[in-house]
């Protein structure tokens, strides 16, 4: 929405995020009052998230996808955080992610919803995972910390011979 003329100037279609860190820095929109082909609007141009929508001073504010360098290589790089592989350190399949949640004032993604696999989700609900447990974003993968840990033993264990005090020959204990 536009604040100078109150009415709709475009729709948001995807986001632009860097998997640097997690950030959408721009959304690609659509519109019939857009001139360039595809159009964009920078976050940091958003004057208000509301119900109705994302409300911006006028149409002046739709950027090119060459205006910006930035978000011309992430436009570029094509990053599409829905549908991505999420795995543990042991490189064990945890899901997809389903869908974010994001902080509405600075449009950094804060949680991951993960989807489990079609077996899993009989049994388990989705995971919620913050965005502190995720170590690493590569090409196919987010990979994140596990909660599961290695139990240790706190004793060493002793390895002694076993003798039978039944049998004959070894000597019995005194009671």
């Amino acid at each position: 929405m536009g604040l100078q003329t109150g009415t709709k100037l475009a729709r948001t279609t995807t986001p632009l995020i860097d998997p640097a860190n997690l950030k959408i820095m721009a959304y690609v929109v659509e519109g019939p009052l857009l001139v360039d082909h595809p159009s964009l609007i920078r976050v940091a141009d958003v004057r208000e998230l509301s119900d109705i929508g994302m409300i911006i001073d006028s149409n002046d504010e739709f950027i090119g996808v060459d205006d910006v360098i930035k978000i011309q290589e992430l436009y570029e790089l094509g990053f599409t955080l829905v549908g991505m592989n999420v795995v543990d350190e042991t490189n064990r399949k945890l899901g997809r992610v389903d869908d974010y949640s994001l902080d509405s004032s600075s449009f950094i993604i804060q949680q991951l919803n993960v989807g489990r696999g079609l077996i899993k989700s009989l049994t388990d609900t989705g995971l919620l995972i913050h965005r502190s447990q995720i170590i690493e974003i590569n090409d196919s993968n987010i990979v994140v910390r596990t909660t599961a840990k290695k139990l240790e033993s706190t004793t060493p264990a002793e390895r002694r011979p076993f003798v039978n005090p039944f049998r004959s020959g070894a000597p019995q204990p005194e009671l």
